[in-house]
């Protein structure tokens, strides 16, 4: 199976190692990349998991998550800009636009998303305002 995160990959080969094992996730653009998926894959758990003990959403929002990442069809990603967020770094940034058919329209989420280290694995702590 294609990753849903990028084209040129297979699912095995890229974001499956990181729904498996948060810790292999080595950049903040992996990360971003390996949630986005989890969207596509309505992995909510991965999605919990991945982020940011202090943003975490509820189970009430986990619930509603779930609930939109399933209604929508997932098209694709762009990454735009990414500012640290490597092994050496403790937090980053990744700019990103995801786009997705809800509704018979096409919409996207343009996001510059912060990322920091937790509990010794990458998790995203919420969009820059």
């Amino acid at each position: 199976m294609q990753c849903p995160c990028n084209i040129d990959a297979t699912y095995s080969d890229c974001c499956q190692k990181a729904h498996q094992n948060i810790e292999s996730v080595l950049s903040a653009q992996a990360l971003m990349r390996s949630r986005y998926s989890a969207f596509v894959l309505a992995n909510i758990d991965y999605l919990q998991k991945s982020h940011h003990s202090k943003t975490r959403p509820s189970k009430k929002e986990k619930r509603d998550i779930e609930k939109w990442t399933k209604s929508v069809k997932w098209l694709k990603l762009e990454v735009l800009k990414t500012t640290k967020g490597t092994t050496t770094d403790a937090e980053g940034t990744v700019e990103f636009k995801a786009f997705f058919m809800e509704n018979g329209s096409i919409n996207v989420i343009h996001e510059n998303s912060s990322f920091s280290i937790e509990n010794n694995h990458w998790v995203y702590v919420g969009a820059q305002e």
